[in-house]
């Protein structure tokens, strides 16, 4: 199944119903109706049920390390799966249960296992730390077919240069449903959203 999720893939770490709300409406609001919800907070699958239910935008669940923490996000409402590592269970869990996922990746061997399990998206995690754009460059020739997904250290700074890449189909980050964002409420998130909207397009 190819992950079929374009553009920017917001990341959001969420501490309780205010925040969840905040995320959603924000979100929706800016006209960018995707979200990754972290599992990372005691809340994160009851924010990702309550998001899922909504119904006006797509939710996946992400830092998905466990088949435990897999099982748990599908039964939750899911629509995609993203982890920060390449486990051959959780992708063909999630291939099983009929869910978009996306692994990630660091290396050449990373993508290589990846390509044998039939995914042709992969997300490069940590991005910033492994070089950024120098690595999508550098792998691009080598495999080519296979896209990928930036996360870690992508910000509205980045965002152009990466998506401008056509070996790149998204980029992610927490910028946009940062914690102070957050905080601030619907507008501020819905702000950054529309600016991230603005940069891919």
């Amino acid at each position: 199944m190819r992950f079929p999720y374009e553009g920017v893939v917001p990341l959001a770490t969420l501490a309780d119903e205010a925040a969840a709300d905040a995320v959603a409406d924000g979100l929706v609001a800016g006209g960018l109706p995707i979200v990754e919800v972290a599992l990372r907070s005691p809340y994160s699958l009851q924010g990702l049920a309550r998001l899922a239910a909504r119904g006006d935008l797509a939710v996946g669940a992400g830092t998905v390390i466990t088949p435990e923490q897999l099982r748990a996000a599908i039964d939750a409402g899911a629509s995609f799966i993203v982890s920060p590592g390449l486990d051959p269970e959780i992708v063909e869990g999630a291939l099983a249960a009929g869910v978009a996922v996306l692994p990630g990746v660091a290396t050449a061997s990373d993508v290589q296992r990846g390509i044998r399990l039939g995914l042709s998206r992969l997300k490069l995690f940590p991005a910033g730390v492994l070089g950024g754009l120098a690595l999508v460059k550098a792998f691009a020739p080598v495999f080519q077919g296979v896209q990928f997904m930036p996360s870690g250290g992508v910000n509205e700074g980045s965002l152009g240069d990466y998506l401008a890449h056509p070996s790149v189909f998204a980029a992610s980050g927490s910028w946009i449903a940062s914690d102070d964002r957050v905080r601030a409420g619907a507008d501020a998130v819905a702000e950054a959203a529309r600016a991230a909207v603005a940069v891919a397009s």
